[in-house]
């Protein structure tokens, strides 16, 4: 019994050594399979990525061109406009000197009639009060009354004349008269001999002064 127990106990331990030894062989080739696997979709993995790295996108070649194009043509325009600008900036001085210029005469010529006509609106309202007080002598009131009418006729030929020189073409011209001496102001680049003669013609005539009483100039 015995010696049969002890063969039963050495059956065993090579049986379960048999097993151990299987299942650890069966780990082992289990282990290497997987590392093969994964080995393997590594090398296909790069494999891809490289094949697509180094395949060319057609449409991205294509923006890049359109895009160098675009560049191109935007930098000529840059240039055709730069080469423009000098000539464009002469000719907006050019006109902006001209308006301002005609802007200028243009004031003077509209002021100097207002204040003109201010100042004989004024002596007009002092002499027509001198003439209606009460306590004004019958001299005073006669006096006022011809200065009143001697303004009036002045304001009139002045308003004729004026109107007369320009239709002789001028654009614009201004008369003052003080004591008997007439300055014409005519608006023109320049007079010609003969233009000024019209003009003092025009004024000896309508204001009833004499040709020497008479300055002309223009502006």
């Amino acid at each position: 019994m015995k010696v049969l127990k002890r063969n039963q106990l050495i059956v065993l331990v090579v049986s379960l050594m048999l097993i151990t030894a299987g299942y650890l062989n069966f780990t082992t080739n289990q282990e290497n399979v997987q590392a093969s696997t994964i080995a393997d979709r590594d090398d296909e993995t790069i494999g891809d990525a490289q094949l697509v790295s180094t395949i060319p996108n057609e449409n991205e070649e294509t923006e890049v061109e359109n895009e160098n194009a675009e560049n191109s043509t935007n930098q000529t325009e840059n240039i055709i406009i730069d080469n423009e600008t000098p000539t464009s900036s002469v000719v907006d001085n050019g006109e902006k000197n001209s308006n301002t210029k005609n802007e200028s005469e243009d004031f003077y010529f509209t002021t100097s009639k207002l204040e003109r006509n201010t100042m004989y609106s004024e002596l007009l309202e002092t002499y027509q009060d001198m003439y209606n007080n009460t306590n004004a002598s019958g001299e005073q009131k006669s006096e006022a009354l011809s200065k009143i009418n001697e303004i009036n006729n002045t304001k009139n030929a002045i308003m004729i004349a004026e109107n007369l020189i320009l239709a002789k073409g001028f654009e614009d011209a201004v008369i003052f008269v003080n004591d008997g001496s007439v300055s014409v102001i005519i608006k023109t680049d320049k007079l010609k001999d003969e233009q000024v003669a019209q003009v003092q013609n025009i004024v000896s005539r309508e204001l009833n002064v004499k040709a020497e009483t008479i300055h002309i100039s223009n502006k």
